[in-house]
């Protein structure tokens, strides 16, 4: 008997329009011979799927499950496409965890640590990962934007500390323009981080475990048109992405490894994309962030490396999805 997969998508943040992106590809793509498939839609109004009339059929919170004209439909496993809250910061990990539902992300303690850019540069520096330099900003505590510049060198990044996608995020190159970064990350946050940047090659890459063992995909090299890597870039084709990166494989090696550590470090499961800075200085790769459900679209870069692996993207979401049953 084939196996019931929720692909959960939608989500209560802005980044919900890239999830609806997500959800297209990977349903395409899930073995159809192996697994039923259900999109579930999770929204600030309802959590539903709808049925080929195109009825809307609720989901029982209590369990998870769905009533489909007297049949209910149970779930053995969650494939997660939910970027940003609450699909990528522990709350839905914390819920099925509570259910005994396998699911296809990192658990719930991950999900929330990586979810908060500030503790995951801590975990990732107290486990000899090289990050940025960086201040954490509190909305209802007073700001000192003369102690802020002290702390640090421009050009830094402002961004919001929770949150993906590069929403809200600004590059300040002026200390004049500190104030107005800090009031737009304030808009998508009540805590926002300031880092130095670091000058050097951007690369991210994508791993995941299969079999009980780390693989890492090939990696991407990302050189933006706008000043950095933001929302547009990441979206709407701002940016040359070069996979796999034509890079010396010395530095290749430094990427893949610490890339593994992270993953190892921070207890990750299913798919993740890290993305770091080569540091041009000191010649060593400074982590960014983690992105514990990174995006499945077309465009996204994840596709892109399985792609550039040689795997199909049936087979790499058939061993997500077997992996979290383990």
């Amino acid at each position: 008997m084939k196996k019931r997969i929720a692909i959960v998508t939608g989500g209560y943040s802005g980044e919900a329009e890239i999830s609806y992106k997500s959800v297209i590809t990977v349903s395409n793509n899930v073995d159809s011979e192996k697994f039923d498939s259900y999109i579930i839609d999770i929204n600030t109004n309802d959590w539903h799927y709808k049925n080929e009339n195109g009825e809307k059929l609720f989901i029982d919170k209590n369990n998870f499950t769905l009533n489909n004209n007297g049949v209910i439909i149970q779930f053995d496993a969650v494939l997660m496409c939910i970027h940003g809250t609450p699909g990528e910061d522990g709350k839905l990990q914390g819920y099925f965890d509570m259910l005994g539902l396998p699911y296809t992300s990192c658990d719930a303690a991950t999900s929330a640590i990586t979810f908060n850019k500030k503790f995951t540069v801590a975990v990732a520096a107290n486990g000899g990962i090289h990050v940025s330099k960086s201040v954490m900003l509190f909305k209802q505590n007073a700001i000192n934007e003369k102690e802020i510049l002290e702390q640090l060198s421009l050009p830094v990044f402002v961004k919001p500390n929770n949150g993906g996608s590069s929403i809200g995020m600004s590059k300040i190159n002026n200390p004049t323009h500190l104030s107005n970064a800090i009031q737009k990350a304030f808009k998508e946050d009540n805590q926002i981080l300031i880092e130095e940047f670091i000058e050097g090659r951007e690369f991210t890459i994508g791993v995941f475990k299969t079999k009980g063992k780390i693989i890492t995909l090939p990696i991407t090299e990302i050189i933006s048109k706008n000043e950095f890597f933001d929302f547009e870039a990441k979206y709407l084709g701002k940016s040359n992405e070069i996979t796999p990166a034509i890079v010396e494989e010395s530095i290749a090696e430094q990427v893949r490894d610490a890339a593994k550590k992270l993953y190892s470090l921070f207890n990750c499961r299913g798919i993740v994309r890290i993305d770091f800075i080569y540091n041009k200085k000191n010649n060593q790769p400074y982590m960014l962030e983690i992105n514990t459900v990174p995006g499945q679209s077309e465009a996204s870069i994840v596709p892109q490396q399985v792609l550039a692996m040689g795997w199909s993207l049936q087979d790499f979401y058939t061993a997500l999805i077997e992996e979290c049953f383990e």
